[in-house]
């Protein structure tokens, strides 16, 4: 995607005030509000030193979480996190358009950094809205006018077209961040030169997004299989005419995801080399893992892909030339069925095939298993990788494309 937008090479930061949109929504203790992983922050540490030290005043906004939640918080620990990972003192204010945070912006110097208030405690923020009308929006005319440029570096949130994200693309310069460009440049550059045999192992809860991802991927032609687990394979298993169990099916509908069967349906007729689905899985019997024959489900609830299917899949990953995987195989966190998920990662870091893993849990359980170093690519967004998996735009993207065809700066 290079070239499609600008990034920070384009423009002279120096003496300007940059706003530079992040994602360091971080698990937060809801007790004790300290931050139990900082795995985000350090991602933006490069693109924010790199703006300080051109001698930029950044501006930093962010969101923690959401309304409702428990570790929904202001980012004054995030401040602090920062503040160690940068070395350098990052300013907080606990506004985001106030008189208090436009002094605190004012007053920055050349190579400082300031920190807002969550920009989730701004009503506006949660509006779905075209770019016109979100440029519009308070927020956008009360810092527009005191900012040279923006930058987002918010990759993870890319799939989203809130007003922190896309507002100022409207009438601001915008570029986006080493985060945002390294990922796009990866992500895309893997799929325009995808080598076969290409492997996408797909699982996880959100199995609406992996379904999307498997029609995309098998209609154009980039997958040559597509490996099912999680919720995914059993709709799948559902969708091939399989009794996977009453408690599985009301699942299954309790998600939301009744409707996926008849759409996995017409997927496994239109593609039945490419799709593969568990011949075997693992469920809870007697607070004991059981494999059972995906022909023979009791009626208990399923954990994870059997250990055959768990073998098939390596086999297919270890022979695989592109491979991208994204959701674990199932319920990882327990040590019981955690074997379908930790042995596709193995077999992911043990392959000579490039290899790209999406965000959330995959990509924690891979850097739990200090697999990182041993895959290409791990992404940091996973809404936004399985998006593009599943050829949709993004629009925090599509934003800062837009500003590069309509304006040119100097």
């Amino acid at each position: 995607m290079a070239g499609k937008f600008y990034t920070i090479d384009d423009f002279d930061v120096e003496g300007k005030t940059v706003l530079l949109r992040i994602d360091i929504n971080s698990p937060v203790d809801p007790n004790t509000g300290v931050i139990l992983d900082d795995t985000r922050m350090k991602l933006h540490v490069k693109t924010i030193t790199e703006l300080a030290r051109k001698g930029a005043r950044v501006i930093l906004l962010a969101h923690q979480s959401r309304p409702g939640k428990k570790d929904f918080t202001t980012l004054r620990q995030h401040s602090k996190v920062l503040t160690r990972l940068l070395n350098r003192k990052v300013h907080y204010v606990d506004s985001i358009f106030s008189t208090p945070a436009k002094i605190a912006i004012n007053n920055l110097r050349p190579g400082e950094v300031l920190l807002l208030e969550n920009v989730r405690f701004f009503a506006e923020e949660s509006l779905k809205r075209p770019v016109e009308q979100q440029a519009q929006s308070i927020i956008v005319r009360e810092l527009s006018p005191l900012i040279d440029f923006f930058v987002n570096d918010a990759f993870a949130a890319a799939h989203r077209g809130q007003v922190s994200l896309v507002g100022f693309t409207l009438n601001t310069p915008s570029a986006a961040g080493r985060v945002m460009e390294h990922e796009l440049n990866v992500i895309m550059n893997t799929l325009d030169n995808v080598e076969s045999p290409c492997v996408f192992a797909l699982g996880g809860m959100k199995a609406d997004d992996s379904i999307m991802v498997a029609k995309n991927v098998c209609k154009n032609g980039t997958a040559d299989y597509v490996l099912t687990s999680g919720l995914v394979a059993n709709i799948f298993l559902a969708a091939a005419g399989y009794d996977i169990g009453q408690v599985n099916m009301d699942f299954i509908k309790s998600q939301g995801y009744i409707d996926q069967i008849d759409v996995c349906k017409r997927l496994l007729e239109e593609y039945p080399d490419n799709i593969i689905y568990p011949e075997d899985v693992a469920i809870e019997k007697d607070e004991e893992r059981v494999d059972v024959p995906v022909d023979n489900i009791p009626n208990y609830s399923i954990f994870d892909i059997g250990k055959k299917t768990s073998a098939r899949y390596s086999k297919i990953i270890l022979n695989a030339k592109t491979i991208f995987a994204n959701g674990p195989a199932g319920v990882f966190e327990d040590s019981r069925f955690s074997i379908g998920t930790e042995d596709i990662i193995n077999s992911i870091a043990s392959s000579k095939g490039y290899s790209i893993i999406g965000g959330g849990h995959i990509g924690a359980a891979t850097v739990s298993m200090g697999y990182e170093n041993k895959v290409d690519h791990v992404s940091s967004g996973g809404g936004a990788c399985i998006n593009l998996l599943a050829g949709k735009k993004l629009d925090a993207v599509e934003a800062l494309i837009d500003n590069k065809s309509r304006h040119v700066y100097h």
